[in-house]
């Protein structure tokens, strides 16, 4: 295990990373996001915009001695990034905070105060910059849990309740079906499920909504073409 690894899993284990995520491929993830090659110093990490396949090829070309398999992709994305997003070390689409979830467009970015704390790892202010990134961890992970938030799509799905989409168009879709078409189709009935979406070949989305009670059916597949 190269030195980078190594210490990598320190620093994330210094600032709180929960024990599952206290692995190879989680330091291989921050290695990524900060653009820390073998040879670079600490002092060098970077915060570039990077997408899930880049970081896999980045640690397969830089600390692997064999590439990940493509199938890793969701594993790298549920059990690594999404921590490293809930606890304020990485962005999630900060250029786009709407960008759908499932977009190949999807990016991340080490935050600036991880960023600035990283770059003092192995000098005599790393233990000066961990404890105020700690410090400011708690606002900071609220911080950036809000900006996601108010970019979901809210839908109404009866009196008083509300549950948020995740961005994107298909979200956009659900929302309308439900506030248009539920409303003139199934008059006084209660939306209990909405998902399911596919966008076929000719440009349509198809998406599923269940109504109850419903006299003619349970489940209603609704196709519209988008722009």
């Amino acid at each position: 295990m190269h030195k980078h690894v190594q210490e990598a899993l320190k620093i994330l284990t210094e600032v709180g990373i929960p024990r599952a995520q206290l692995n190879e491929r989680s330091a291989l993830c921050l290695l990524a996001i900060c653009d820390l090659k073998r040879k670079d110093a600490w002092a060098d990490a970077k915060n570039p915009l990077i997408g899930i396949t880049p970081i896999m090829e980045f640690a397969s070309q830089h600390y692997m001695a064999k590439p990940y398999a493509p199938n890793t992709r969701e594993t790298i994305r549920r059990q690594s990034l999404h921590q490293f997003c809930d606890a304020g070390l990485a962005a999630y689409n900060p250029d786009k905070p709407d960008r759908p979830t499932n977009s190949p467009a999807a990016v991340y970015q080490v935050t600036p105060e991880m960023i600035a704390l990283v770059q003092t790892f192995g000098t005599p202010q790393w233990s000066k910059s961990l404890a105020l990134f700690k410090k400011q961890v708690g606002s900071l992970a609220a911080h950036y849990a809000m900006e996601r938030d108010l970019a979901h799509v809210p839908l109404k799905v009866a009196a008083g309740k509300e549950v948020k989409l995740s961005p994107g168009e298909h979200s956009m879709l659900i929302r309308q079906i439900v506030e248009v078409f539920g409303a003139h189709y199934a008059p006084g009935s209660q939306l209990i499920y909405a998902g399911d979406t596919a966008k076929t070949r000719n440009g349509a989305i198809t998406t599923t909504l269940r109504y109850w009670p419903w006299a003619f059916a349970s489940t209603l597949t609704a196709r519209c073409r988008t722009s």
